[in-house]
């Protein structure tokens, strides 16, 4: 293991800030989209701002789909999708239209309801319903805030008739109660920003990277 985790740039993500966060807890990362720095990585962080076509195009055009199934889905490396990153990860969205997803966890992504008491996007701090702790939220208290804004949301595949509680890390009561994060195996993912979350986002990052056995720096 070299140790290297890769914030990867589809021209979407919200680099600088997932960078500065990881800089200040002492790892070591690139950004890139380049395959060797891809195939090198041992991490990958998908970070997302921005709208799910426009982010499917841009994995397509890049070249990136099918190195990242390579290295993800086959070959079990972990990868810590944030916000958008998330959602890319599901079978399909309905953001402007339908669209294909990476499909590496099965679900669809659909849009918030708004009404008098809610409004979309939803932007602000919300607790989260913690319901497994490890690895994500080992390290983190009883009442973990977080940072949200999105329009969308990931919904498993059988939502409400159980299968989705193993993939289900953590729910947040918004219109509705929805997913707030998840993992399937080497594939977690987090509806809200960490980067910009303050300690609890710190505490995660830490919680995701000793999971995955990379070291900080500052250890």
């Amino acid at each position: 293991m070299n140790n290297e985790v890769l914030i990867v740039d589809y021209e979407v993500g919200n680099h600088q800030s997932v960078a500065n966060a990881l800089a200040r807890l002492g790892y070591r990362f690139k950004i890139s989209h380049e395959a060797a720095a891809i195939a090198g990585a041992d991490v990958y962080i998908l970070p997302g701002v921005g709208s799910f076509p426009e982010a499917m195009k841009n994995l397509d055009r890049l070249n990136l789909v099918g190195i990242l199934k390579e290295q993800v889905v086959t070959g079990k490396k972990p990868v810590l999708g944030i916000c958008l990153g998330m959602q890319i990860m599901a079978d399909s969205s309905e953001e402007n239209g339908h669209h294909e997803g990476l499909g590496w966890v099965r679900g669809t992504v659909e849009k918030l309801r708004a009404d008098n008491a809610f409004r979309v996007p939803h932007v602000g701090w919300n607790d989260l319903r913690i319901m497994k702790k490890d690895p994500l939220f080992t390290r983190s208290g009883d009442s973990s805030n977080f940072y949200f804004n999105h329009s969308y949301y990931f919904i498993p595949a059988g939502e409400g008739r159980g299968p989705d509680e193993p993939l289900v890390t953590a729910r947040c009561r918004l219109c509705e109660d929805v997913v707030a994060a998840f993992q399937q195996d080497n594939i977690f993912g987090v509806q809200f920003h960490p980067e910009k979350s303050q300690s609890c986002g710190l505490k995660l990052f830490r919680s995701f990277f000793n999971h995955c056995g990379i070291k900080s720096s500052h250890a």
